[in-house]
């Protein structure tokens, strides 16, 4: 054990004991059994102890929220069972270890550690062939959900990605900022998806789709029948039409590859110039500020992020990112780009030594519209995920489902999101029947400020603000007609999770 995993001896000690009224109902106490830190929390006249920390980023779960007999992270929102300790949503998703814990002479302690249940075979299900199209985080999380439900029948995971399953949120992030190794990037390990028996196809990328045969063609010829799809092919980076926007020295940003170019370009560059003040250019242009970079961002609107997030939190990422050194040009779209020069609208012209767009993506569709699905802006899906197509599923950023809060179709591109809901379609193929009914919820890191999201608002009034965004404490909530829509958090994780839970209701 490292002095970093060492745990903090300050907090209660459950292996001595606490006095019971410390956990009343309903509440929890983070604390320490040994060499453990331990999370205990009674739930219905029940006393549970399992791992403090989350297993996704390692948030305190001591801070979070008890929902009916869960504990959700307070950072990104993953929910884990403490009956069993499994993590039942996204994005965490291996188990939190569990200890036997007792309550006596009014004292509560934490004995051994509960070994892991064994995975129980799944009710048979109909479908017994699993074809998987896209190896991002809605067909990674669906193809997991099914080996640990218990699935028995095969799973082809097809990708037409270099890389296996990646945590692809980190490649704007702490990897672009050479602060997240490489092999902290796979969702799992290579020995995993034949361990598990997942036929995983890398540099697969499928190319036709038959209905009616029920088979999946790639370009290089092969086909895969199935009993069930999933179509979670995502979305790709938007390249502007313009003069040089197509050549060596232009990248975007989406896949790790993406990432690699990006940072392969940066160590031998002293200047970048980004287009577009999306979440990922400005992420983007925060982790290479870091690096030493002299950094550019150049859009059409006067105020970043202010058709998301209103202009009061817009102006203040955009100062943020002020005074760690970024240049902005703002309310200038741009002509083109020629000999390390982005030429603006107005005439401007920035130096450079590559260009990095951050314009926004399209969802890939091409290969449901080929095939006669219904597509409008995004694969159309019912409230269970399911297209017009006998035992085709779309899930992530590809597919257009109903809010279940408005009745609008909409299209979210949000991680967590995409897991969620490629474990709604695994949980439907083995018998659930259920409507997804989960709200997005996604986080952007600014320089040294986190925002949280929870909800879905394309059309909202003025935010009403409370708090203080200078001193990170502050949350905006995005309402239409008195309904509340969504919630965003600076330092005000309790109010992000408690908003999540009121919209799902």
């Amino acid at each position: 054990m490292s002095d970093a995993d060492e745990p903090d001896k300050t907090t209660p000690d459950f292996a001595k004991g606490v006095p019971a009224a410390a956990i009343p109902e309903g509440g929890m106490l983070a604390g320490h059994a040994g060499d453990d830190e331990v999370l205990v929390a009674r739930i219905g006249g029940e006393l549970f102890a399992v791992a403090a920390h989350c297993t996704h980023y390692h948030g305190p779960l001591g801070e979070g929220l008890i929902v009916g007999d869960t504990v959700r992270c307070p950072w990104h929102h993953a929910h884990f069972c403490l009956r069993t300790g499994v993590a039942r949503a996204a994005p965490a998703i291996d188990p939190l270890k569990r200890w036997t814990v007792r309550e006596s002479d009014g004292l509560i302690q934490v004995g051994q550690q509960v070994a892991e249940a064994p995975v129980k075979p799944a009710p048979r299900a109909k479908a017994r062939r699993i074809v998987v199209v896209g190896g991002g985080a809605a067909g990674f999380a669906m193809t997991e959900m099914l080996r640990r439900e218990g699935f028995d029948g095969s799973v082809t995971l097809l990708s037409a990605d270099a890389d296996a399953p990646y945590d692809r949120p980190n490649c704007s992030k702490d990897y672009l900022a050479g602060l997240a190794q490489p092999e902290w990037m796979p969702l799992r390990d290579p020995d995993w998806y034949s361990g598990n028996d997942v036929d995983l196809q890398l540099g697969s990328e499928a190319s036709s789709l038959d209905l009616k045969g029920k088979t999946v063609g790639l370009k290089d010829g092969r086909s895969f029948d199935y009993d069930a799809l999933l179509l979670a092919t995502g979305a790709e980076p938007v390249r502007l039409p313009l003069q040089g926007f197509s050549g060596p020295d232009v990248f975007v940003l989406r896949s790790l590859h993406d990432a690699d170019a990006v940072i392969a370009a940066a160590e031998r560059a002293g200047r970048v110039a980004i287009v577009g003040a999306s979440f990922i250019g400005l992420e983007a242009a925060a982790a290479l500020r870091s690096r030493g970079l002299e950094v550019h961002v150049a859009a059409p609107e006067p105020v970043p992020l202010a058709r998301v997030m209103g202009e009061e939190i817009g102006r203040w990422v955009l100062g943020l990112h002020k005074q760690a050194g970024i240049n902005f040009h703002l309310g200038q779209g741009v002509r083109g780009w020629s000999d390390g020069r982005l030429t603006l609208d107005n005439g401007e012209t920035i130096e450079a030594d590559f260009l990095l767009l951050g314009v926004g993506v399209k969802p890939r569709t091409q290969l449901a519209e080929g095939a006669g699905m219904t597509v409008d802006r995004g694969i159309i899906v019912d409230g269970r995920l399911r297209t017009d197509a006998p035992d085709v599923y779309a899930a992530g950023d590809v597919a257009r489902y109903p809010d279940p809060r408005t009745g609008q179709r909409i299209r979210v591109e949000h991680w967590v999101h995409a897991e969620r809901q490629g474990q709604h379609v695994a949980r439907m193929i083995l018998g659930d029947d259920a409507p997804f009914s989960d709200a997005p919820f996604f986080w952007s890191a600014h320089q040294d400020a986190t925002i949280r999201y929870v909800g879905h608002a394309e059309d909202f009034d003025p935010p009403v603000l409370d708090g203080s965004l200078a001193r990170q404490d502050a949350e905006a909530r995005f309402s239409k007609a008195g309904r509340l829509l969504a919630l965003a958090s600076v330092g005000r994780d309790m109010s992000c999770l408690k908003a999540g839970v009121a919209l799902e209701r």
